[in-house]
């Protein structure tokens, strides 16, 4: 088997970085508030779950073609 090519990396790290945002976001909504001093949706809430939404599709996503830089780097 050979080792996979870079972009599978950049792909897992993107996904993990993803992933992690999201669960960051879900857990402690306010840090973008506190990070860009800005709040987008006036306190509602609506934006911080936008984030979540994104960043976990995202992370999915990356994920899904991770695994098939994965599988075709061991044909």
């Amino acid at each position: 088997m050979r080792p996979p090519p870079t972009r599978f990396w950049w792909q897992v790290a993107a996904a993990a970085a993803n992933a992690l945002l999201a669960a960051v976001t879900l857990v402690w909504p306010d840090w973008l508030e506190l990070v860009f001093h800005v709040d987008p949706d006036g306190g509602n809430g609506s934006f911080e779950w936008l984030v979540v939404g994104v960043t976990a599709a995202l992370a999915l996503a990356l994920g899904v073609r991770a695994v098939r830089t994965w599988e075709s780097a061991a044909h």
